[in-house]
């Protein structure tokens, strides 16, 4: 029979091959249809009977992963997914929080010239620039858990084995390959390709407040452990998250967008109805097929005439904010070891005659002022989500470059201790939000064919930055502070002046599915097909 209520139809479907044994033993099935308004009357159909024309969908006995994935919706198994991913970013962050803790630490143990210093936090990011295209490509012949399986158990294994290292030389290759292995972490293929589209900018943002609390956890760490343990357990014990990453990775099933493009649709269906299980959501009926495919995204898509100035200013964006970010996170424990910008400048003239290798160890009082910056990643986490639907991705970008760079000029003049803890908390906050709104807006202006392709790039440019600002926070700090504070007040200037003039505001937009304009009809569900139903644009709405 076939009955029609208010917004759910009901009907038992005739002569359908592709039909799943469950579902025949059931018989019925539920297909929500929105748009359909109360007042319809319940319609009866003879067995032979067509189903009306307007819930007939031609193709309604298929569906493809992404209609899985939407109608399963958001439950218990993607917050899983959720807070395994996070650890996987908190190993990450932890490993890059580190570097400012060792920086001094070494250059008093070892006794090493500043530009050796900075060396050590530049080869992470050499070995992370280096390996993120091959664990993309990893990820895609074997399979995205594969991938991160392997860098994963890399990062580990050179991340306690450089707790071991005898000399400078050794340190230096060993943090250099898990910088190669963190290229792979935090893959968030996987991640992504589970979620639903309207969970999607809000869990880019969760993943982010795991990054802040790696980065709290490991000053926090540094805390207790350095001052009776010394660097070396510091090293070993950063390697927790990832050692509990490892472990819980084999609950992690493989993408099922994967598993049907390399053919293996069984296993797909099996992985679907596990996540529809445990999120207590019922399948979509009929046969899982491949979606219709796009080509990849090839460099020159990025800078079609509508696109260029996009990808110009985007990279210069993300480039400024690894920069600035990790720049200031090093910045932090210099600025911090002095009291103030003042006694850098002086002291630098009094030590000059003294000895050029003299050097300080964090003290205590270092350390939980370093945890108090720290910590302001939680209230960038929070504004940004408050501010970037009400201002738009643009203007939050803007705002956060313009207050880091307003931070980096008050700087100069001569700060007490508080006051100094004070505007490093404001400016870390703000660059850490501004990462954040990079990260959301960057998937939402371009199309699926290239956003990998064009968050990858982007990623690139965060690393170039990443990779020159050692040397600006360590080695230029040597010679003028006021020079190395302008270097990083003006880039960010020029940074939020780029915010400004990006062509395309993405609030209020889901994320562009395709270049073509019927994509987005397929995207919106099926039972929707003629209903009178029309979209304003391609991909979902937000």
């Amino acid at each position: 029979g076939f009955a029609l209520f208010s917004r759910v139809v009901k009907f038992r479907r005739t002569g359908e091959s592709a039909r799943s044994e469950d579902d025949t033993a059931s018989g019925e099935h539920e297909v929500q249809i929105e748009g359909v308004r109360m007042g319809l009357e319940a319609v009866e159909l003879d067995d032979g009977a067509a189903v009306p024309k307007e819930f007939a969908n031609p193709t309604d006995d298929t569906f493809m992963v992404e209609d899985a994935v939407e109608a399963i919706g958001f439950g218990k198994f993607q917050w899983k997914l959720s807070v395994l991913t996070g650890l996987a970013w908190m190993a990450d962050a932890m490993e890059m929080m580190i570097l400012s803790i060792l920086a001094p630490q070494l250059h008093c143990e070892w006794r090493l010239p500043s530009w050796q210093v900075a060396l050590l936090t530049s080869v992470v990011f050499v070995g992370m620039m280096s390996s993120s295209t091959l664990w993309g490509n990893i990820s895609d012949q074997y399979g995205r858990k594969t991938g991160l399986k392997i860098s994963v158990l890399w990062t580990l294994y050179y991340g306690i084995l450089s707790a071991f290292a005898p000399v400078y030389s050794w340190i230096l290759v060993l943090r250099g390959l898990v910088g190669f292995g963190i290229g792979g972490v935090p893959q968030v293929t996987l991640y992504a390709e589970f979620l639903p589209m309207k969970a999607r900018a809000k869990c880019i943002l969760l993943i982010e407040v795991f990054w802040a609390i790696g980065t709290v956890f490991e000053v926090a760490l540094a805390v207790f452990v350095m001052p009776s343990l010394g660097w070396r357990w510091l090293l070993i014990l950063s390697a927790v998250p990832l050692l509990l990453f490892a472990v819980l990775c084999f609950w992690l099933p493989e993408s099922a967008r994967y598993d049907v493009l390399s053919g293996n649709q069984e296993k797909a269906i099996a992985t679907l109805k596990r996540i529809a299980t445990e999120n207590g959501a019922p399948m979509p009926l009929g046969k899982l097929i491949i979606s219709r495919q796009e080509d990849r995204g090839k460099m020159r898509d990025l800078f079609t005439p509508h696109f260029r100035w996009t990808t110009l200013l985007l990279w210069f964006i993300w480039f400024s904010n690894a920069f600035s970010y990790y720049g200031l996170v090093l910045l932090t424990t210099e600025l911090f070891q002095a009291g103030d910008v003042c006694s850098i400048s002086s002291r630098k003239k009094a030590v000059e005659a003294k000895c050029s290798l003299a050097c300080e160890y964090l003290s205590e009082e270092d350390y939980m002022d370093l945890l108090w910056t720290t910590l302001s990643e939680f209230p960038g986490v929070l504004v940004t989500l408050w501010i970037i639907d009400r201002l738009g991705r643009k203007k939050t970008m803007a705002l956060c470059f313009a207050i880091f760079s307003f931070c980096s000029l008050l700087l100069f003049i001569c700060v007490g201790r508080n006051v100094l803890t004070l505007l490093l908390f404001i400016a870390r906050a703000f660059i850490s939000g501004g990462f954040q709104a990079a990260y959301v807006y960057t998937p939402e202006v371009y199309p699926t064919a290239t956003r990998a392709l064009g968050l990858g790039t982007c990623s690139g440019m965060a690393r170039v930055g990443a990779l020159i600002t050692p040397f600006i926070a360590q080695v230029m700090l040597e010679s003028s502070v006021y020079l190395t504070l302008a270097v990083y007040s003006g880039c960010c200037l020029l940074a939020a002046l780029a915010s400004c003039f990006l062509p395309i505001e993405t609030k209020g937009r889901g994320l562009q599915e395709s270049s073509h304009r019927e994509w987005g009809q397929e995207m919106v569900g099926r039972g929707m097909h003629g209903a009178g139903v029309t979209r304003s644009n391609s991909g979902s709405q937000e």
